[in-house]
């Protein structure tokens, strides 16, 4: 009898261990997402557990949400959650994910620094896909004594940006993303392009400043170094640029479809039809085939340049000021026969 008791105590046992096994393979070792594709789940410096499990609802089934609180609550993970953005892919078990958030292992975002026309427009960007504030950014990238910790000033700054895709991590601080932007800058300014720049008796910073004003006069790669030519001629000579758009970045509107001449007169350092020289730093974030335009510019003659009246988007190139006039001439009577104010 005491045999049969303790057979049946055995078996009982070996129930009660399999159901324990089976329940904790259903809420721990199965799939914890529900979707087809991998997920992301980004976890700021404000959520608390609560607010993860929120997070992490639209994602899980019931049970595997069930798991992974459980498995949470009794780590320190409840007490202060680790701040990134995490990859779910389908079919990783509930343990998995609890693991991979409890130990901070995040997947990197691909971050594209935009050609940029303002620095605000940057920090919109950036604010989107960082754990950074949009404003901090912002108020950081207008401040004087913020951009001397990066050798640069208010006016320079766009210069420090190398439009590229990079790989960085969502809760990267705003130091640390300068930190890196200063190490692919130094990258991209190798001693090649370097010395083409001196060449052509610029400094990087100012390479970067005429290949913004060349970006916004084209989307045409093919012509920039031609546009680059023209205008190093013009520094060389000591000619105003005279370029349209330092005048819509001076007006702070970028959207001027002609330029009257009224507007040729406003004061401003960028206005470069007042000043003489570079403007005091990039009207954009420069493209890198506007950079390598201006390090590869072509040598020529040609001092002055019109918009073609065919408006492909490409220029009559001139070398005397009465051939320019013609030019201007056909593209003024082209713009007036579209009615473009």
């Amino acid at each position: 009898m005491k045999a049969l008791k303790a057979k049946y105590l055995l078996v009982a046992a070996a129930v009660c261990l399999l159901a324990i096994v089976g329940l904790a393979y259903f809420f721990f070792l199965t799939s914890f997402s529900t979707k087809d594709e991998t997920q992301y789940v980004c976890i700021d410096d404000d959520d608390t557990i609560d607010s993860v499990l929120f997070k992490m609802r639209p994602i899980a089934s019931e049970h595997a949400l069930s798991g992974f609180s459980t498995l949470i609550r009794h780590t320190d993970y409840a007490s202060h959650p680790r701040t990134g953005r995490y990859a779910i892919a389908p079919g990783e078990s509930t343990f998995s994910v609890m693991r991979k958030m409890k130990n901070g292992q995040q997947e990197a975002v691909m971050l594209t620094i935009p050609e940029s026309r303002t620095m605000q427009k940057l920090a919109a960007v950036l604010g989107r896909k960082l754990m950074m504030d949009s404003l901090e950014i912002a108020e950081a990238l207008i401040d004087d004594e913020y951009c001397r910790r990066w050798g640069y000033d208010t006016c320079t700054i766009a210069a420090l940006f190398v439009p590229n895709t990079y790989e960085v991590y969502w809760n990267t601080t705003l130091d640390h993303f300068m930190e890196r932007m200063v190490k692919e800058h130094d990258n991209f300014w190798n001693s090649e392009r370097t010395a083409k720049a001196e060449a052509a008796q610029l400094s990087p910073d100012e390479v970067c400043t005429l290949a913004s004003i060349i970006d916004e006069e084209t989307a045409n790669n093919d012509e920039k170094p031609m546009i680059a030519g023209m205008y190093i001629n013009r520094l060389h000579k000591g000619m105003p640029l005279q370029a349209d758009p330092t005048v819509k970045f001076a007006l702070k509107n970028f959207e001027l479809r002609r330029i009257y001449h009224d507007m040729l007169f406003y004061d401003s350092p960028y206005n470069t039809y007042r000043n003489t020289g570079l403007p005091p730093g990039p009207i954009k974030i420069a493209s890198v085939k506007g950079i390598d335009a201006v390090l590869n510019f072509v040598s020529h003659d040609y001092l002055y340049m019109c918009a073609k009246e065919d408006f492909s988007g490409t220029h009559n190139f001139a070398i005397s000021y009465a051939e320019h006039l013609r030019n201007a001439a056909r593209y003024a009577k082209a713009l007036n026969e579209r009615g473009i104010k």
